[in-house]
């Protein structure tokens, strides 16, 4: 009998590390499950947030050539700003302002910036691994076209954002 209950007690003492390890290992499957899904909602989140922020200095651009059609002529004649994020009431608060093209490259990830001498708006990624780029140019570049008529915004490439288009 003494000899069946230390083969029992042997038993339990091997089973219990066992135990925590599965436990262990179950619970970093989920922990690397519940990453995953995180980070599809944070790049799913920066591109809604990047169609939103384009959308608005669309219709900026819009709205600033409608005022344009219904100002006296003396006002027409100043020609349009270039730069749509001096059109919005509030600058977005990752506007980093206007910089050089060589500049660019080195804005903090997650800004929007300006170029005049290419009269381009950029915005570089938080996370460069959602872009896809044909250039593999690590922002995303919007040309402001269109004068003399409604300026807009045109992506000078076919962006893909994970499977998504940035358009």
């Amino acid at each position: 009998m003494a000899h069946s209950a230390n083969a029992r007690l042997q038993t339990l003492s091997l089973r219990r590390p066992i135990e925590w390890l599965l436990m262990a290992v179950l619970i970093m499957v989920l922990l690397a499950v519940f990453m995953r899904y995180v980070r599809q909602v944070q790049g799913q989140s920066e591109l809604a947030a990047i169609k939103s922020t384009v959308g608005t200095l669309r219709t900026a651009l819009v709205i600033d050539h409608l005022r344009r059609q219904v100002l006296p002529t003396k006002a027409q004649t100043a020609p349009p700003t270039r730069n749509p994020f001096e059109l919005v009431k509030q600058k977005p608060g990752n506007y980093f302002g206007v910089v050089s093209k060589t500049q660019s490259a080195s804005v903090p990830p997650g800004s929007w910036v300006f170029v005049d001498s290419c009269a381009c708006v950029g915005y570089l990624p938080l996370d460069g691994l959602w872009l896809d780029s044909p250039s593999s140019d690590p922002l995303i570049w919007f040309d402001v076209t269109g004068a003399p008529g409604v300026l807009q915004l045109v992506p000078k490439e076919r962006y893909l954002w994970g499977t998504y288009l940035v358009d």
